[in-house]
Parts: C-alpha cells; sequence; structure tokens
C-alpha cells in the first residue's frame, strides 16, 4: 500500500475516536449493489468506481451493508448500500451519522442501472432525474378483482379510486410519495454530461431491434433528463408500464415524465430528507442518475412472463455491461468537476438555489 494512504486508514480505523476532526467529503457516490469483489471480477455498480476512478482506500464500515471506500486526494466516497428500498435508507441513515465524516457540504450522487421505458429510450442510456416517484406507497386491488372501469389496481393513499383529484399532499401521515431534487443542479449536471458519447453495442442493438412501434426505444443510447418511479416490487409489462408512467404524471402533476424504474431511490430520498433537518446533508445536492440496463416491458408479440423467463436463461439483463459503463462514464464527468474545483462548488450550487 502507497504511504500516502497509510493516515487515513489509520484515522477510519479509530471508529470510536470521537476527538478527531471528521473528514470533509465532497462528493458521496451512492451505488445498491456489487456482484463479488469490489475490483476484478464481474462487475456491479460499485467496481468501476473503485477501479477508474479510483476509489484506492477501504474504509471499514461494520455499521452498514459493505465496506466503503474512498479517494483521499479528490474527496471522493463510496458506498454500496444494499438493493432495496429499506436497506438504502438504513445505509445512508447509517453514513449521515457516521463521525468520520462530514457531508454538510457533500454532493451525493446516485449512480445505478434500471429499466427503462422503450417510449422514453432504450438501453445504455443515462438519465437524470428530477423527480423520484415512490411507486411503493398505495393500496392495491388483486387484478382478478379490478373494477371492469379501471385502468388499475393501483390506488392512492387517502383516495378511493385510481388517480384520483385532487392529488393527495405528497408528504403526509402515510409517507413521502415523491420527491422533487433541485432542478437548477439537475439541469446543470445533464448539460455538462449531455455530450457524453455512449456506445451503442451489437448487443444494444440486439435487445432494442423488436421494439418496433417505439421510436424513442430504437434509437441509440444517449444521456437525458427524466424521472425515476422506485419500488421494491420487480414489475414488468406493457398494462404495469403504463401504470408507471400515469403514476409519475399523476404524483408531478404533470410535471415529470417517466424514464427509469429502480428499487432504492425513494428510501435514499427519506433517509437524507431526515439528515437534512439536522444539517447533516444539503438536499439541494443530491443527484440521482439511472442507466438503462433493460427495457421495462416486452416488445409486440413476447408475453411479460416470456421476457422474465429470457432474463433469467439469461443470467442477466442483456444490457448490464453497458449500463455500469455508462454510469460511471457519465457520472464521473459530475464527480471529477466538482471534486477538482471545491473552491468554486463548496459553498456554490452550480445552477443556482
Amino acid at each position: 500500500m502507497k504511504t500516502r494512504f497509510l493516515l487515513p486508514l489509520l484515522l477510519f480505523a479509530a471508529i470510536p475516536a470521537r476527538a478527531a476532526e471528521p473528514i470533509p467529503i465532497k462528493v458521496l457516490v451512492v451505488t445498491t449493489f456489487e456482484l463479488g469483489a469490489d475490483t476484478g471480477d464481474k462487475p456491479g455498480e460499485f467496481q468501476r468506481w473503485v477501479e477508474k476512478l479510483p476509489l484506492p482506500d477501504t474504509v471499514p464500515f461494520p455499521q452498514g451493508y459493505r465496506a466503503l471506500r474512498f479517494n483521499p486526494s479528490l474527496g471522493v466516497l463510496g458506498i454500496v448500500t444494499g438493493e432495496g428500498p429499506t436497506r438504502a435508507a438504513a445505509s445512508m441513515e447509517a453514513i449521515g451519522n457516521d463521525p468520520r465524516f462530514d457531508l454538510s457540504h457533500a454532493y451525493i450522487l446516485l449512480a445505478g442501472i434500471a429499466g427503462i421505458d422503450p417510449r422514453f429510450g432504450s438501453p445504455g442510456s443515462a438519465v437524470w432525474a428530477k423527480h423520484v416517484v415512490d411507486g411503493d406507497l398505495a393500496h392495491e386491488i388483486d387484478a382478478r378483482e379490478i373494477p371492469k372501469d379501471w385502468s388499475t389496481g393501483y390506488i392512492p393513499l387517502q383516495r378511493a379510486t385510481p388517480f384520483e383529484q385532487p392529488v393527495p399532499d405528497a408528504q403526509s401521515i402515510s409517507g413521502s410519495s415523491m420527491y422533487t431534487l433541485n432542478a437548477g443542479l439537475v439541469d446543470w449536471a445533464f448539460g455538462l454530461t449531455k455530450g457524453v458519447a455512449l456506445p451503442d453495442t451489437p448487443i444494444l442493438q440486439k435487445l432494442r431491434a423488436p421494439y418496433r412501434g417505439f421510436p424513442a426505444g430504437q434509437k441509440p443510447p444517449t444521456v437525458a433528463i427524466g424521472d425515476t418511479l422506485a419500488a421494491g416490487t420487480f414489475w414488468v409489462g406493457a398494462r404495469m408500464n403504463r401504470w408507471a408512467e400515469d403514476w409519475v404524471h399523476y404524483w408531478t402533476k404533470g410535471q415529470g415524465v417517466f424514464a427509469t424504474t429502480a428499487e432504492e431511490d425513494a428510501g435514499m430520498m427519506q433517509a437524507l430528507t431526515f439528515l437534512a433537518q439536522v444539517h447533516k446533508v444539503d438536499l439541494d445536492r443530491v443527484l440521482v442518475l439511472r442507466t438503462a440496463s433493460n427495457f421495462d416491458m416486452p416488445p409486440p408479440g413476447q408475453t411479460p412472463a416470456e421476457l422474465l423467463a429470457s432474463e433469467a436463461k439469461e443470467g442477466s439483463y442483456s444490457g448490464f455491461i453497458p449500463s455500469v459503463d455508462a454510469a460511471f462514464d457519465v457520472g464521473s464527468v459530475v464527480v471529477r468537476e466538482l471534486a477538482s474545483h471545491w473552491d468554486r462548488y463548496r459553498d456554490t450550487v452550480p445552477g443556482g438555489r
């Protein structure tokens, strides 16, 4: 191990040492899973960051899902929260309350893979979110018992019919159904990365070819702005996709456009909301980047069950590797800009607000 990394590691090892000043973090990179080791094998969401940013130091994190990684020269910390909204929320609370770190000025980037609506884009694409909508907080009626004139069996909490007006408050006693990110920061991140070239591989071309009738779904990968629907249930199919589009439109009051489906985003945002209340993080500095590993519905002529079977047979989503590459290739542009010009961004959030 290089000598310059010994001091940070000694500091990190002394978890109970409350006398030490917390280390100011410039950027916290949030990923949700890794398949094996942090380096040297098949990558999950974390490995590209560890190897290529890089994040050379391993930091014990027994109160969370997995050890952290740190780049002391850049001031960038990386975390794997574990998959699902509960692990994400618990991990973010743990890192936010860790006395070793000062996250009060940190920019927080969730960079993870997702499913994508073929009406919005194609696998391999990268999407910056302005809204995170919770897809779990709802009443649900079994599909076999849905009234014939209903479009879905999902009903907003505090309502009796699908998409009943007026829209309930997004923050209520029932939970948090929608989070709005700093639009100026999102626009800034998009402007910085919209020119990033995302490879259009033969695998991606083959994956999107059957989606005839979906012009956006047949286009090569691109960087875009769209919204994410976060739910612990891995739903699939054209009917569920239509529900997702309508659900995002409903909760954002027509301001949002459904693009990607993920798990952890709402759990992360809830934890960060609580941490912000005690000034441990700044919600205006949060970014959500989701990169598409697969479509969230089958192409014409294929059933949802057949799509699930084909994905299980292949062992992973067809666009998996391009999606983890895109998360780093796009996200790292923002991370490097923020960390390398800290004098510019420490006290002033780009994009205003």
